[in-house]
């Protein structure tokens, strides 16, 4: 699919995190006017060096989706809208379920809300998570698969998501829904585990420090380059075929997390060391997670094109000449 987002307008709410940051820049590079609306929450991972080669060329909005007149005011005029609002962390969730409840379910319904009663032409796409399904009962994992989310975090992602297909459906909103699973690159954040083990591993890396595995790191992970997920959001979001669809966006192959911690330490750097199961990660682990992307590939056309390890030499040429922003900051 050729994309050309060319005249068009384009929001992307947590655009200051590391998914929206990455889909900013490049909807920016496909001729798109862009506005991020970001409220730079310390917890969900956001920094504002992501978009520093972009602040002239992007219209930024520093504000929460659970402000809904500052919602409404910003989505007037717009014609597509990537979701990347969210509150991130799944230990954190734990500990704090109501901020999680507010900003990934409160938040959804003010988004949903405003463009219900302002632009009804606008095209939401809503980023979800594989989490939501829990713990794989059939292998792979596809669309269909049954939903007993582990952890309060993706809980409330499968509830926002429901919130935006009932609003596609029943409002007539053009809606779609992409579900990713451990995606790593550039502009991630690589100071804290509670927003993904690879990325996080990938900061321990460029630090030369020591890469823990819990256990023995056998679970496998679908993993899934950040400008591949890019292109399938973009995809999703100029497709009239994605119009109340929910798709997985994910890799062709999947690896141990002991193999990806291993990968990281050859590719970036660090040492490999196996620990013991924390006793509260544990309890919230979810096993294998072998998910499909047959749907998105038949439907959308998209496939992903960085393998493991393309995608770690590209995510390492970012940072390093960047450690201090991205670790200080």
């Amino acid at each position: 699919m050729t994309l050309d987002l060319r005249g068009k307008n384009v929001l992307v709410t947590g655009g200051l995190g590391f998914i929206g940051s990455n889909i900013a820049h490049r909807c920016l590079e496909l001729g798109a006017s862009v506005t991020i609306y970001d409220v730079l929450d310390p917890r969900s991972g956001g920094n504002m060096y992501n978009v520093r080669d972009i602040e002239k060329d992007a219209r930024i909005i520093l504000n929460d989706i659970r402000a809904f007149e500052g919602v409404s005011a910003v989505i007037r005029g717009q014609e597509i809208l990537f979701n990347c609002a969210a509150y991130t962390s799944h230990p954190n969730s734990m500990r704090e379920p109501l901020i999680d409840i507010d900003v990934n379910c409160k938040g959804i319904i003010n988004v949903l809300e405003a463009v219900r009663r302002f632009n009804r032409d606008c095209k939401i796409v809503h980023v979800g998570t594989s989490t939501q399904i829990g713990r794989m009962v059939t292998n792979p994992v596809t669309e269909e698969h049954p939903e007993f989310p582990v952890d309060i975090y993706s809980a409330n992602k499968t509830a926002s998501e429901k919130y935006v297909l009932i609003y596609g459906s029943a409002y007539k909103l053009k809606t779609t829904s992409i579900r990713l699973a451990n995606v790593f690159g550039p502009r991630s954040n690589i100071r804290s585990p509670d927003f993904g083990f690879m990325n996080y591993f990938v900061g321990l890396g460029l630090q030369n420090k020591t890469v823990t595995v819990y256990g023995e790191g056998r679970q496998l992970r679908t993993i899934t380059y950040v400008g591949d997920v890019v292109e399938a959001l973009i995809c999703a979001a100029v497709s009239d075929d994605a119009n109340g669809q929910v798709f997985f966006a994910v890799g062709d192959t999947q690896s141990s997390v002991a193999d990806i911690a291993g990968a990281i330490v050859e590719v970036i750097g660090g040492k490999l060391q196996f620990i013991d199961w924390p006793r509260d990660r544990e309890a919230i682990e979810i096993g294998d997670a072998i998910i499909s992307n047959e749907k998105i590939r038949t439907r959308l056309g998209w496939r992903a094109t960085v393998d493991l390890r393309k995608g770690l030499e590209l995510t390492g040429d970012y940072f390093r000449p960047l450690l201090r922003e991205y670790l200080e900051s």
